[in-house]
């Protein structure tokens, strides 16, 4: 698993084209505040004995954390390796992670599943604010 987080005053997203047939059509939203971990999963991150999602849970934790916030949005984004795993079960990672985060207690969230999105980031120039982890 290959994860930008960016830690956002402001990230809005709007679906452009969607890339998956089966994915219910999506608005546009925004969110204030929030940790946005830009998640690009790999298929040994699919199998039962992979870490990569409590590494994943963890990171995002100690993140907004440090920012004081409780927003965590979970962004699908194939784009920062060469190897992607399947849609389906890469969803499934997905909402594992954003549960698992509910249930910590973080407002959590992901942006539209299976689209290419329209993306407004507003980011503060400081190292916290973009973060790269390989699990």
């Amino acid at each position: 698993m290959k994860v930008l987080f960016w830690y956002c005053d402001h990230f809005a997203w709007t679906p452009a084209i969607k890339t998956l047939e089966d994915v219910p059509d999506q608005l546009a939203q925004s969110r204030e505040k929030v940790v946005v971990a830009f998640i690009h999963v790999e298929p040994a991150d699919i199998e039962a004995k992979s870490s990569a999602r409590t590494k994943l849970v963890k990171n995002a934790k100690w993140l907004a954390r440090k920012w004081d916030v409780k927003k965590i949005l979970l962004h699908s984004f194939t784009h920062l390796a060469e190897e992607k795993a399947d849609p389906v079960p890469s969803k499934k990672l997905l909402d594992n992670v954003e549960e698992r985060l509910r249930t910590a207690g973080y407002e959590a969230d992901q942006t539209a599943y299976g689209y290419f999105n329209d993306l407004v980031i507003q980011a503060k120039g400081h190292p916290l604010a973009r973060i790269f982890k390989s699990f």
